[in-house]
């Protein structure tokens, strides 16, 4: 019985979660950009940042344009004489490393500071809190800014950042479940048995823990990927070398008044589907791990 529970309640989170045809749907956007973003250099025309493959006379050209060589550029070309899709399909590559990578480390340390608050209590907890608290009435945009400034510009640098800007929120609301799990007969039992406090904070308050972590770090995800974009699209985010969606938007910027729409119009569309579609699906995972938000 209790091994058949947990396939059932899979299959209900399952069945719950697909009722909801824009969650589907967003889902499903998801995934096939995710997965374009993984197999890029397979799919993509050309390597945007491979120098040979790129020719200056193919410049500016719009999209479904043909270049000299007989290449058909769908997307239309950069500045520089980049193919836009192979562009964007890096760009986007790039965007979800550095949302996912700064989702994860930040959902780690956040988690494991919210933890100890609320396990420990005490000057522990209020010592902890009140840095959460400093780190939550800061600016997000600012702190990230005045990061990069020091750090300089690379994908590790601005993951940092990231992490610097989103661990706070997971740290509050693990502390926030933590706490009402603490005070659970299951965790007083626990403690009667004298198991080691390490065990009962990972394996008896954590997994209790992990719904609502989930929906927290599905919504800071795309957070991450907006403020990532928001930087590198300033000039403080990724190297040219290695640009995201934000630097590409950015790159199209001054060719906006020539009519030349497509070199930041399309990078902003990918970004504005990719958040969207996220933040769809969070907000479903959230009604569906939440039952008193259930219609």
């Amino acid at each position: 019985m209790i091994i058949a529970e947990r396939p059932s309640r899979l299959r209900a989170f399952t069945k719950a979660f697909f009722r909801s045809p824009t969650a589907t749907i967003a889902l499903c956007v998801f995934v096939a950009m995710s997965l374009a973003a993984i197999f890029a250099p397979l799919i993509a025309p050309q390597n945007p940042y491979d120098l040979r493959s790129v020719s200056i006379l193919d410049n500016l050209l719009p999209p479904g344009e043909a270049s000299f060589g007989g290449m058909t550029y769908w997307l239309g070309t950069d500045g520089q004489g980049r193919d836009m899709l192979s562009a964007m399909l890096y760009g986007l590559r790039i965007s979800l490393i550095v949302g996912l990578a700064s989702g994860v480390i930040a959902l780690a340390f956040g988690t494991l500071v919210g933890l100890v608050a609320a396990f420990r209590g005490g000057w522990v907890d209020s010592v902890l809190m009140r840095i959460v608290d400093l780190q939550l009435s800061l600016p997000t945009i600012l702190v990230a800014l005045i990061l990069l400034v020091i750090l300089g510009r690379g994908i590790d640098k601005i993951i940092v950042a990231l992490v610097v800007v989103q661990w706070a929120y997971f740290a509050r609301t693990v502390r926030g479940v933590a706490l009402v799990e603490n005070a659970r007969d299951y965790v007083d039992a626990a403690r009667g048995l004298r198991l080691p406090p390490l065990r009962i904070l990972f394996f008896h308050i954590l997994p209790n823990c992990l719904p609502t972590l989930l929906v927290v770090a599905t919504i800071q995800m795309a957070q991450a990927i907006s403020l990532e974009a928001t930087l590198s699209f300033l000039g403080l985010g990724l190297p040219p070398t290695r640009p995201s969606l934000g630097l590409l938007i950015a790159n199209g910027f001054d060719y906006l008044q020539s009519g030349r729409w497509w070199i930041s119009v399309l990078p902003g569309l990918v970004l504005l589907v990719l958040v969207v579609s996220i933040n769809v699906v969070g907000d479903r995972l959230r009604e569906v791990l939440n039952p008193h938000l259930r219609g």
